[in-house]
Order: structure tokens, then C-alpha cells, then sequence
């Protein structure tokens, strides 16, 4: 069974991209967790396609697998699309989820509910040698609440409502989260790519 490592040492990531590709029975999805290391890779691009490339060959080059990896940005209209690249440390380094989430709330207290548009991105990165590999983009539309909601998902999640819904992806259950989210849309054309070639 061909081995394909998620390059992530986030164990909420991990969980939900497993959980998105767990019908590719052809494959045998692992992380690092499964060699019990934790690699810190320096994500110092300017783009989420820069930041995924970086990560596939620092993973690749390490464990030597295939790997899948992903760079995912909260883009906010009224911040001139902030975090975007930053989503992950936007509150410094080391920051937490909460963390990040009350400083985009605080940026965007004053800001009228129709102006808080924001979307989620997600750009996936199938490498398989360290000159061969696809990018998947996906794309979810939405805006930012005031205050935050729900208990599951991770990051932005209790913040995000998408374009639709009433609830914030914090409040839906992961099984919906992934059909419509930018991670999910981002990795069923990577599924397509993996079965159809």
C-alpha cells in the first residue's frame, strides 16, 4: 500500500485532512505523530503556495514520502485581506487559536456587520519528488462574526460563518464543515487527481 505523509505537525490539521481522504482504501495516509517527531518548518513565503511548497520539500526531504501538505488563509475585505499568509501566527509566534481570532475581532469591532466579509483559502500540495508536485485550491466565501461560536473545528472556525449557513464552522458538525469547507473543496480535487490520475 503506497504511503502518503500529511507534512503538519498540528494534530487538528492532521485529524481533519485524514478524515477528508479516508476512502482512498489504495492509500495509507501517516503524519510525523506516527514516527512520534514533530518537524517545525519556517512557513517564510508570500503566497499559501509559496508556504505549501516549503513544507512538501522540508517534509519530503526529511521522511521521504509523498506528501501532502497545505497553507490555509483567513482573508478579511475590510482588512485589506489580513491574515491571509500571517493566519496561523497572526497574533505573534506561538500564539493560540483564541488568540488570533480575538485580534481579528478586535481589528474589526467598529466594522458594520454587511463589511465583515471574509473567505477562507486553502491551497493543498501533492509532492511526490522535489521537482514534481500539484497544487488544489479551494475557496470558502463567508464573513466574521462578533462574538465567537460553537465548540468544534480549530483556527477561525468559531468566527467563520460561511456564505449560507447561519451557524459558524465551529457550530457544524465535521461531516458538514467538510463538504463545504476550503480544506474539503481543496482536497476532493486532490482525491479526483490521486483516482483518476
Amino acid at each position: 500500500m503506497k504511503k502518503i505523509l500529511i507534512a503538519s505537525s498540528n494534530p487538528d490539521k492532521v485529524k481533519e485532512i485524514k478524515a477528508l481522504v479516508s476512502e482512498l482504501n489504495e492509500f495509507e495516509i501517516i503524519s510525523p505523530a506516527d514516527f512520534g517527531i514533530s518537524p517545525i518548518v519556517e512557513e517564510n513565503g508570500n503566497t499559501l503556495e509559496e508556504n505549501a511548497l516549503i513544507k512538501a520539500k522540508a517534509f519530503h526531504k526529511l521522511f521521504g514520502f509523498p506528501v501532502i501538505s497545505d497553507d490555509t488563509g483567513l482573508f478579511t475585505d475590510a482588512l485589506n485581506g489580513e491574515p491571509g499568509v500571517y493566519s496561523a501566527r497572526y497574533a505573534g509566534l506561538g500564539a493560540g487559536y483564541k488568540d488570533n481570532y480575538k485580534k481579528l475581532l478586535s481589528k474589526l469591532k467598529d466594522v458594520r456587520d454587511v463589511d465583515r466579509k471574509a473567505s477562507f483559502k486553502c491551497v493543498i500540495c501533492y509532492l511526490t519528488d522535489t521537482d514534481e508536485y500539484t497544487f488544489f485550491k479551494g475557496i470558502c466565501a463567508g464573513s466574521i462574526t462578533e462574538n465567537p461560536k460553537g465548540e468544534f473545528g480549530f483556527g477561525y472556525d468559531p468566527v467563520f460563518i460561511p456564505d449560507g449557513y447561519k451557524k459558524t464552522f465551529a457550530e457544524l458538525k465535521e461531516d458538514e464543515k467538510n463538504i463545504i469547507s476550503h480544506r474539503g473543496i481543496a482536497l476532493k480535487k486532490l482525491k479526483d487527481y490521486l483516482i483518476n490520475g
